[in-house]
């Protein structure tokens, strides 16, 4: 396909790619890879351009591999604390002399350098599910330069790359891959829906058997399961849900427990913002946890991902994420690939 339809576009959600271009992202990445493997520099991709990090929230992956992305790209990244800065904010919520309206700073970010990234969900929007994602499209409407989701409530579409990514590159194909994402239990309340959202979506949308594994109180977005299923549909793949997580273990080849809370934790209008109810549901799914056993209930090549960090001894035990069939490293390292994959096609 042409790749002049990437440039200057934003990268918010997976729902606004085709398939066809979402292969692309892939090609793009393993090329890099490659090339990156066999000592080839490509620094003139990027060169003298400039991104733009706006973090709301904590990160070690995202932030080390977009900076690192850029400079083996030739450009260069700079990281804004909203602490630090007029902190951006949506109109109707800014607080004089504290916050900076996001038509603002968009236009301004706009006339010193070539892309924009955000990652904001959770404390920042006070738990308004869909408020971090609202936050990136009103980037995107003022913005003249691209915007780059780094995570939001509703999406994680870098990170979702890096997981089928990683899961081409250990199978050789999308094919008859029977890809679990489940829930998995987390002291932990406060974790959005992201992951496993852009999971189900970029896994059906490449037609491996799709199931999606939780215990009763813990559903996702109508919308994406919707797309989910519209995604199986199309391209020749499967999606189901399951309650059980020893069902939905059996036979899987990519074993992907991760928490997420349920809808009660999220404010009006979808939730109730009742941490008690939400806390009473977690703690009564203690055994959700990836251990050995529940591994060798999956296909005997299975792998075990997880976006990172995880909840150790919680989600997962030691000897699952520090064993042979974990892909975590090769998942998290893909991060970079992945991005700069997406930089390079979107902001030339």
């Amino acid at each position: 396909m042409k790749t002049d339809s990437f440039r200057g576009r934003d990268f918010l959600s997976e729902i606004d790619y085709s398939r066809e271009e979402i292969e692309t992202i892939l090609d793009t990445a393993l090329e890099l890879k490659r090339r990156r493997a066999i000592g080839e520099v490509h620094d003139h991709i990027l060169r003298s351009r400039t991104l733009f990090m706006i973090f709301y929230n904590l990160s070690l992956r995202t932030r080390n591999s977009f900076e690192a992305g850029m400079t083996q790209l030739g450009g260069h990244a700079h990281y804004l604390d909203p602490d630090k800065i007029y902190s951006p904010a949506l109109k109707g919520k800014e607080k004089a002399f504290a916050t900076e309206r996001v038509s603002d700073v968009a236009r301004v970010l706009s006339r010193m350098g070539d892309a924009i990234s955000i990652r904001c969900f959770g404390n920042p929007v006070d738990w308004v599910y869909g408020g971090g994602h609202a936050m990136m499209r009103e980037f995107a409407r003022w913005s003249d330069i691209p915007v780059i989701n780094m995570e939001c409530d509703k999406y994680h579409p870098c990170q979702g790359l890096a997981d089928i990514l990683t899961v081409k590159e250990k199978f050789g194909t999308f094919k008859g891959i029977k890809f679990l994402m489940s829930w998995a239990y987390s002291p932990s309340l406060a974790k959005p829906r992201s992951v496993p959202q852009s999971a189900a979506l970029y896994a059906t949308m490449m037609g491996m058997d799709v199931t999606l594994a939780y215990p009763p109180g813990m559903e996702l977005d109508d919308e994406v399961i919707a797309a989910s299923k519209a995604n199986a549909e199309r391209y020749g793949g499967s999606f189901r849900i399951e309650h059980d997580f020893e069902h939905a273990l059996k036979g899987a080849h990519v074993v992907y427990p991760k928490a997420w809370p349920p809808a009660v934790f999220f404010a009006p209008p979808v939730g109730t913002r009742d941490e008690p109810a939400a806390r009473k549901i977690f703690d009564s799914h203690k055994d959700w946890i990836c251990d050995q056993e529940h591994m060798r209930l999956a296909d005997p090549e299975a792998i075990y991902m997880h976006c990172l960090p995880c909840d150790r001894d919680f989600e997962v035990t030691d000897e699952v994420i520090d064993g042979p069939q974990s892909a975590v490293f090769d998942e998290a390292e893909n991060r970079l690939h992945v991005q700069k994959a997406v930089m390079s096609l979107n902001m030339r």
